[in-house]
């Protein structure tokens, strides 16, 4: 593994992980996700941290950390190692067009797995956090999903009576064809 590099897969899943535990309202599924994150870095010798004031995930070399967890200047030897990956608003990897190509894909599952009904939920949920928030939806958080589900939907999707009554169970299907966890938002 080059040294400059994360793989965008274990940045991705870091990512997805920090937004659970920052959206987590139980502190033992907080420091669960925390946790995993943090091991699964380890295993590339980064560390990882969740920056608050800007919401920005954080992940560097372990070389750069001594021992009481205070970084290093000394031991930044390339900064350009050090990777930060906004946790809300869009980031530079997040254009809309790849966004919403991917979201539309999750809806097409879920219009071919279980019909129009639960596939017009997809859409508008895709719809919100496309242009929203420029986000995939195996990225929303419990904010996201209560900001959709309180506000958006009812007022911006038009839902039918039939939509409405599943919507709950459209979040479910939708996150799980995403490969996701549906976020704690009731």
């Amino acid at each position: 593994m080059p040294e400059s590099e994360l793989p965008d897969e274990v940045q991705e899943e870091a990512e997805r992980l920090t937004r659970l535990a920052r959206d987590a309202v139980d502190p033992d599924e907080r420091a669960a996700y925390l946790s995993a994150r943090d091991d699964l870095v380890e295993q590339y010798d980064f560390v990882a941290r969740h920056r608050e004031e800007d919401d920005v995930l954080v992940l560097h070399p372990a070389e750069w950390v001594d021992d009481g967890g205070t970084v290093r200047p000394a031991q930044i030897d390339d900064i350009d190692r050090g990777i930060e990956r906004p946790l809300s608003g869009t980031g530079e990897d997040h254009e809309w067009s790849a966004v919403e190509e991917h979201n539309a894909t999750v809806v097409e599952t879920i219009a071919d797995e279980h019909g129009d009904v639960h596939a017009a939920n997809a859409r508008a949920f895709a719809d919100f956090l496309g242009n929203h928030y420029v986000r995939r939806i195996e990225t929303a958080g419990t904010p996201e999903v209560r900001e959709f589900v309180k506000e958006y939907y009812p007022r911006n999707a038009w839902p039918t009576a039939e939509q409405r009554s599943v919507l709950s169970e459209s979040l479910e299907l939708i996150f799980d064809a995403a490969g996701a966890e549906l976020p704690e938002f009731k």
